[in-house]
């Protein structure tokens, strides 16, 4: 194939970002909206930064499809905040939350989960290295506090296709997938999603939550870490990340104007593309996770030859692909099929596979 000439971005994150985004983000470092202060000087507690918390909110709710119900709040700390504060919020001392572990940050939160109170695994495929996603428990303890689960698991490549049922709060990390199909956000009683993957920049965590929710929290926590406060406060409790939060602005008008029906169409092309080259050769590629629990995010696979596997790593390198390698804990490689991620995007790796086929037979 001729050299790639277009750098492309298979990282699981920070993750690709739209060329017209980035140059909105440009130009807003120099001067934002005209108004001579750059995005990085605006105030925290202004009618420019009011108004970006407006839109962001107001597309948030309609690309999720969520009511007045629900508070929509931009917190700092990525996701391993929130594995803290679900469990400091609703998590009484006496009581006891369930989680699906089905992957490392799955586990992480589960971990955290157990610092505040009693937090029990319902479900779990860690014996067999999360090659498949668990079984969906039936028969969920009533009195839980809440049910948590992680709809993609990045390092592990699997995603669930739907959002279960439950009869108990279900709390979603959706870091890697929101806004990456149509899905039920409503059956959510919390979901949360780092910006990096899908969203926008590093440095800001998107949290949606029914307001009946904040009337579980009991304890006396400080402001910082109390959903209430936050949500109290507008998101400006402290000095927000504002330029993250302007760029995922920037993202979900992005996202409003390619659509989600048009996002996940693409999303399932690409996955499949790239599947169906994994599957054409086994001999050669190995798929390393169940079949029916494959991400549409991130798609993982490896050499049968370990040893041919630096050597793929370099041709993607020298073909201006990157981030494909696999997660430190797993090797083999990682594509990560974000929503910035084109089908054509997918067609260059394909080729390139393709090649080194032909060339390491």
């Amino acid at each position: 194939m001729t050299k790639n000439k277009t750098l492309i971005n298979f990282g699981a994150g920070p993750a690709a970002l739209p060329q017209e985004v980035l140059s909105a983000a440009a130009t807003a470092v120099i001067n934002y909206n005209n108004t001579g202060l750059s995005i990085l000087e605006i105030p925290h507690r202004g009618e420019l930064f009011d108004a970006i918390l407006e839109e962001s909110n107001a597309l948030v709710r309609e690309l999720t499809g969520v009511g007045e119900d629900y508070e929509v709040i931009w917190l700092p700390g990525g996701g391993r905040l929130q594995f803290a504060m679900i469990p400091m919020n609703f998590l009484a001392p006496e009581a006891t939350a369930g989680y699906i572990d089905s992957g490392h940050w799955a586990n992480d939160a589960l971990k955290n989960g157990s610092y505040y109170g009693a937090a029990i695994t319902l479900s779990s495929t860690r014996d067999s290295n999360y090659t498949s996603l668990p079984l969906w428990p039936q028969n969920i303890p009533d009195d839980l506090s809440y049910l948590h689960f992680t709809t993609n698991n990045t390092i592990y490549g699997t995603q669930w296709s739907n959002i279960p049922a439950a009869n108990v709060p279900l709390i979603a990390d959706m870091s890697s997938d929101i806004f990456s199909r149509q899905r039920d956000y409503r059956s959510c009683a919390l979901f949360y999603a780092v910006a990096q993957k899908n969203m926008g920049a590093a440095g800001v965590t998107l949290v949606v939550l029914r307001k009946e929710m904040l009337q579980q929290i009991q304890r006396s926590l400080p402001p910082m870490l109390d959903y209430a406060q936050h949500v109290q406060h507008n998101s400006v409790l402290n000095t927000p990340p504002v330029f993250a939060i302007y760029v995922s602005l920037l993202m979900l008008r992005w996202t409003k104007t390619k659509g989600i029906l048009q996002i996940e169409k693409d999303n399932n092309e690409k996955s499949e593309m790239l599947y169906a080259e994994i599957d054409r050769n086994p001999m050669f590629y190995g798929i390393v996770v169940n079949k029916d629990h494959r991400s549409k995010m991130n798609v993982v696979f490896r050499c049968h030859e370990a040893s041919k596997e630096q050597a793929f790593l370099n041709l993607c390198e020298s073909n201006n692909i990157k981030g494909i390698a696999g997660h430190r804990s797993v090797g083999g490689f990682r594509a990560s099929l974000y929503n910035t991620i084109s089908v054509a995007d997918v067609e260059t790796l394909v080729s390139l596979m393709q090649d080194f086929e032909q060339n390491n037979k």
